[in-house]
This record gives C-alpha cells, sequence and structure tokens, in this order.
C-alpha cells in the first residue's frame, strides 16, 4: 500500500502533501510520512524551507478518530508536531478547507502558516469530550492570547481565515486557486529568516479576569460537561508562569483523564451514532432517489410554518396550503417575522430573507400541490381529518410524488391505506420548533418503497435534519418511550413526591428540564378532553381550572409575567385532594427511585422497541432522545447511558418496582452487555 504522504521538490523548497481522503485524517501512515517529510528536508543542504500542504477538499481536519481507545502506533502526533516545530528551517503550513484538531495543531507546530480566505481554522475536540492533546491548548494561548484560547478550545467552534490573522495564527492570506505557489512563494521569502518563530519559546500574559468573566458567561453552555473546563485549567496553565513542557505535561494528563472517561466515550458513541443512523439497513446505498424539485406543505401553523422554512433555507421552493385566507395569512408573517429575526441577528442577510420569502407560494388552492414532487401534511392529530386529506392527495398528486404525514403518534399504515399509492406514502415526524431542531423521524409504512425512504433521508440531510429510521407503532421511538416516563412521573405524584422534585432530579441528571416544566410549556391542555366536569386525574383537575400551563402563568407551577415558576401551594392541595380520594398514604420519595421509575423504565420501551424491530439499532435511540429531547449528549442517549449505568442494576431497578423486563434487556445483562 503507497503511503498517503509524498515529498515534491521545487528547486530549494520541499513540499510535503497529504492524500488521505476524504479529509486528510491524521492516522498512523500520515503521521509517518510526515516525519519522514521533515526528516527529508533536513538531510538536503540544498532544501531551504519546507511547505506542508494537503490535496483534496481540506487541510488536515483532525484526528483518525477510529484509533481512538486503540494502542498508538508511533509516532504519536505531539511527537510529530515537536520535531516540525524544532526543524532547523523553515516549516509553512498551507491551509485551505478546514484546519481542525489535530490539523491545527500541526499548522500551529508550523514556524509559519499561510491560508486562503475561505479556510477555517479550529480545535473541536471538545466536542468529543476532549481537549487537543498535542499541544492546542498551550500553543493558541501563547500564539494567540488566552481570550481567544478560550473560545477556540472550551467552545469547539472554529474560527475563519480572516479572524486567525488578525489573531495572528495564520501570518498571511493566499489566493484561493494559487495556494501551493504562494505558499512556496512564501517559503522562499523567509527562507533565511531567523530565529524561527516557535509558539513553545513564546509567553502567554496571564487574563484571570478573562478567564473569570468566560466561565461566568459559559456556566449554562457548559453544565454538566467536563471538557469546558479541562479546556479552560490548561489555558490557564499555559498563562501562569509554568514552562511549555509543564502545560504540555498537564494538557496530556487531562487530555487522558478525558479519554479514559465516561463522557468522551458517550460523545464519541454520538458520533458515529449519527453517521450510522444515515443508513437503512436493507435498502441499497446506491438506490436511485426521487427528484424533489418544489415541496408541498398543509397547514400554516406552528408546525407547517417551521417545516417550510427547513426547505426554503436550503433553496427548495415551498407552495404552503391553507383552508383560510387568515391563517394563510398569519402562518406566512411568522415565517418572515422569524427570518427577518435571523437577519436582525447578523445570521442572514436582508436579499436571503427575500430569496427565501420569495420561494414561498402561499395559497388556498389544493389542486396547487399537484405540482410538488413532496407534500407533508402538518394538521392537528385527527386520524379522520389525515386520512381525508390523503384521500383528497390521492387524487390530485402526479404519480412518484411522495405523500408525508408529520404526524407524532398515528398509525402511518392506516393513512396510507386511504391511497392506492401506499408505496408512496411516508412519515416525517418534525419536531418543535420544526425550524430549529434537528431532529426528523422518518417513519417506514409497511408498504413504503425503498426509494421513498432513502430519497426522504437524503433531503434530510440537504436541510441539515439529522434524521432516523422509525417503524410504525404508537408514538413511534421518541413519544413511545416519554410515555412510560410520563405515567411513572404521574403515579410518584400520588405517591407522595412533588413535581418540582421529579423536574430537579431530570434538571440534575442533565435534562433541560423535567417532566412537569415540560408539560407547562407545552401546555397542559394538550390533548385534553375539554369538558371541565370530567375530572379523572391531576391533568385534567389543572386543566379544568384553567391551569394550562405558562401561556395562563398556571399549571404544575406558578408563573410570575416572566415566566419564573414557584411550587403552587394550589397544585399541592390538588395533589393531596386526589390522593385521599384514592386513599393512598403519602411516603417519602428517594431521588434515586425516582430515576428507576422514570429513567429505567424508559431503557426497558426502548429494548422492547428493538425487539420489535421498530428501530433499526440501539444508537439510533440514543441519536432520537438527544436531537429530540434533550438528553445530555454527555450520557450518550438512553441506551448508552443504560450500559454505563450497568445493565444488571438497570433490570435489578426495574424488577425491584415489579416492571416487566424486555427480554432481550434481561439477556444483555447477564451475557456481553450489548442492545442491539
Amino acid at each position: 500500500m503507497s503511503s498517503p504522504i509524498r515529498t515534491e521538490r521545487h528547486d530549494d523548497v520541499l513540499v510535503i502533501v497529504s492524500d488521505n481522503p476524504p479529509v486528510n485524517a491524521l492516522g498512523a501512515a500520515v503521521r509517518q510520512g510526515l516525519e519522514a517529510g521533515i526528516r527529508e528536508a533536513a538531510a538536503d543542504d540544498g532544501i531551504k524551507a519546507v511547505v506542508i500542504r494537503c490535496d483534496g477538499r481540506t487541510f488536515f481536519a483532525g484526528a483518525d478518530i477510529t484509533e481512538f481507545g486503540k494502542p498508538m502506533q508511533e509516532p504519536g502526533l505531539p511527537t510529530v508536531i515537536d520535531m516540525i516545530e524544532s526543524a532547523d528551517k523553515p516549516v509553512v503550513a498551507a491551509i485551505h478547507g478546514t484546519a481542525l484538531g489535530g490539523g491545527c495543531e500541526v499548522a500551529l507546530g508550523c514556524h509559519y502558516r499561510v491560508a486562503v480566505p475561505s479556510a477555517k481554522i479550529g480545535t473541536p475536540e471538545v466536542k468529543l469530550g476532549l481537549l487537543p492533546g498535542a499541544g492546542g491548548t498551550q500553543r493558541i494561548p501563547r500564539i494567540a492570547g488566552v481570550a481567544l484560547a478560550l473560545e477556540m478550545t472550551a467552545k469547539g467552534d472554529p474560527i475563519s481565515a480572516k479572524q486567525a490573522l488578525d489573531a495572528g495564527l495564520i501570518d498571511k492570506l493566499v489566493g484561493e486557486v494559487s495556494l501551493e505557489a504562494d505558499a512556496i512563494a512564501y517559503a522562499r521569502e523567509i527562507a533565511s529568516a531567523r530565529p524561527l518563530p516557535r509558539a513553545s519559546e513564546k509567553t502567554a500574559t496571564a487574563d484571570p479576569d478573562a478567564v473569570a468573566a468566560f466561565r461566568k458567561a459559559n456556566a449554562k453552555r457548559f453544565r454538566g460537561f467536563e471538557a469546558p473546563e479541562a479546556n479552560i485549567k490548561c489555558v490557564e496553565a499555559a498563562s501562569n508562569g509554568s514552562t511549555f513542557a509543564d502545560g504540555i505535561a498537564n494538557e496530556r494528563a487531562e487530555f487522558m483523564k478525558l479519554m479514559m472517561g465516561t463522557q468522551s466515550a458517550a460523545q464519541r458513541h454520538l458520533f458515529f451514532a449519527e453517521r450510522q443512523a444515515a443508513k437503512i439497513d436493507d435498502v441499497p446505498a446506491d438506490t436511485v432517489l426521487r427528484d424533489i424539485k418544489r415541496v408541498g406543505v398543509i397547514g400554516a401553523g406552528t408546525m407547517g410554518g417551521g417545516i417550510s422554512m427547513n426547505f426554503l433555507s436550503a433553496g427548495i421552493p415551498v407552495t404552503i396550503v391553507e383552508m383560510q385566507q387568515e391563517a394563510l395569512d398569519r402562518g406566512t408573517g411568522v415565517v418572515r417575522k422569524n427570518y427577518e429575526a435571523s437577519a436582525a441577528k447578523g445570521r442572514l442577510k436582508p436579499e436571503q430573507v427575500e430569496q427565501a420569502m420569495g420561494a414561498l407560494n402561499p395559497t388556498l388552492d389544493f389542486a396547487a400541490l399537484a405540482e410538488c414532487d413532496l407534500i407533508i401534511e402538518a394538521v392537528y392529530e385527527n386520524m379522520d381529518v389525515k386520512k381525508e386529506i390523503f384521500t383528497k392527495l390521492d387524487a390530485i398528486c402526479k404519480p412518484g410524488a411522495i405523500l408525508a404525514s408529520n404526524t407524532s403518534y398515528l398509525n402511518i399504515d392506516e393513512i396510507a391505506a386511504c391511497t392506492k399509492r401506499p408505496e408512496d406514502v411516508v412519515g416525517m415526524h418534525f419536531f418543535s420548533p420544526a425550524n430549529v431542531m434537528k431532529l426528523l423521524e422518518v417513519v417506514r409504512g409497511e408498504k413504503t418503497a425503498g426509494d421513498v425512504l432513502a430519497t426522504v433521508m437524503a433531503l434530510a440531510k440537504k436541510i441539515r435534519k439529522v434524521a432516523v429510521v422509525a417503524g410504525v407503532c404508537h408514538g413511534f421511538i421518541g413519544n413511545r418511550m416519554l410515555m412510560p416516563r410520563q405515567v411513572e412521573a404521574n403515579k410518584l405524584l400520588m405517591e407522595g413526591a412533588t413535581p418540582e422534585q421529579i423536574d430537579r432530579v431530570h434538571v440534575e441528571f442533565g435534562m433541560p428540564m423535567g417532566p412537569f416544566q415540560m408539560s407547562d410549556l407545552a401546555g397542559v391542555d394538550i390533548g385534553w378532553h375539554r369538558d371541565p366536569t370530567r375530572i379523572e386525574n391531576i391533568r385534567d383537575a389543572l386543566a379544568a381550572e384553567g391551569r394550562w400551563g405558562q401561556k395562563k402563568q398556571a399549571g404544575f407551577y406558578d408563573y410570575d409575567e416572566k415566566r419564573n415558576p414557584t411550587p403552587s401551594p394550589r397544585v399541592a392541595e390538588i395533589i393531596e385532594d386526589f390522593r385521599s380520594k384514592s386513599n393512598m398514604k403519602k411516603r417519602e420519595i428517594s431521588d434515586e427511585e425516582i430515576v428507576e421509575r422514570t429513567l429505567y423504565t424508559m431503557v426497558n420501551e426502548g429494548a422492547l422497541i428493538l425487539e420489535e424491530g421498530k428501530a433499526q439499532r440501539a444508537s439510533d435511540i440514543d441519536v432520537v432522545w438527544i436531537y429530540g429531547y434533550g438528553w445530555p449528549v454527555y450520557r450518550g442517549g438512553p441506551m448508552f447511558w443504560a450500559k454505563s449505568e450497568g445493565l444488571p442494576k438497570v433490570v435489578a431497578g426495574l424488577e425491584k418496582h415489579g416492571f416487566p423486563v424486555a427480554a432481550s434487556l434481561k439477556e444483555a445483562a447477564t451475557s456481553d452487555g450489548k442492545l442491539k
């Protein structure tokens, strides 16, 4: 097998070229080739300077993540970077695409850096629960200062070439199409420069105020995560007067601690799970996709408008249909308002707003959907209404058009049966707000065609969604798993827990909110039968009194005008009244019991979903819960968390409370610990 690294001599400049598609990951063969290239330059008196560049679409975009957790093959990346930096001939990094993670660190180890204007540079390791482990936390603050180093390492977002130039991380911007020639010319220009600028020999100025302000400003964002604070501490160490060697030793120790920890394992699991979710087990990867040139959306409410924005933002024209002009005007007005709000924040240009709105065709004419290649029904959850709509669609839509429902619970097969083309029907369950939330559950009906499924999955990527295939069952993957949590949370209220205790346990676990906070946010009246005289449970009692949640400043909590919650004495009375009528004795409920009964039951439901074939793999379930419901990323999703918690412990907890345990969960707990 040929080496992914080659060298090319341009008179007195040696160019070391990486050709390791798709992203020039810094695997063992690449590291070995870089080491050999630097040695070659050192041994040749005719070489005055070195350029390191990459073929393909990008500079080194990071380490080879498949090597994580495996024995490291020599040389390690820190060794290669130290070798580059200690070279006695100038080494220039020629950057295009992205220089990320280890790629950024290679560039920082070079004496000089040039980049095309479109390039980006960054250290995103924190998003995998790690930190730059090859000197990044030490070189960035020494070159560009503590403030930028904190932003780059603890947040992990890349910066533009222009920002990098202004900060001193890049020395010169060069032509987009003349990168190599310009880099070689620059290398000759600085060939005799001495002493060579080495980041390890620079001093970072301490800035404790900046560090304190950064921690405070990002406290909410970093809550529960270990890696951001480890990055901050390493950057601090670079500026507290310690030597570069001491800073590197500290960085390495923190890196290994994170690498061996549960959080990084969870975040790396999600990295691979997200990519695996895009694959459909029994549909060939080369399936010919249907051409989607125009999308139709039925319903201009909150969901319909949000769904439309996804396609408009991707440059796909949308025809949106409503029954009443007032509803249509209101819906399109909200779409424009959302776009204009983004423009006001600098995320869009005014002309982009007009371009998106210009691609939206609002109409009351249902027949206008005849020209669409994909039609998404986004009306309220009523089977009769949906059947009526799909019967109409079957009559007017062109052959080959995909008919999709945004239902979050209902049976796709029953909806498809209303058409003469059930193979063209699929579920597309967007999460609210649809223009913001990343998850899309793609519900595969019994007769959904493979090319329909493949087309929708590919389209999801185009509109920047993370899509997961789900089978037909009540609530699909996410909402089905939500149900046992809510059932147990309600039972716990009756037995003695309070809404605030149950919600606190979930928030401390890492969820953005607990089940009763979520109910108040969504609306206690959602799904309520609307009969104030029919009071069968606590939710009915709240709804009958107009305690519909945040929108009424009263739900499971009382709210002030800024929607800040406080425990409600009235809710406590209602709960006690129900408890008394049911002859239930109040008892102390431990936080541990809340976890076992609300979270372990979710894991059990996930195992049943896998047994029934309603999800392709356990990691798909994790993707659904992280991107659709705010499960903490650092716990890797419910199925990954169950394994890290210990499957025998989960099974024992379920059995302790008398829950029937899924057979596959029991088996996994007593065997290899793996769920499908």
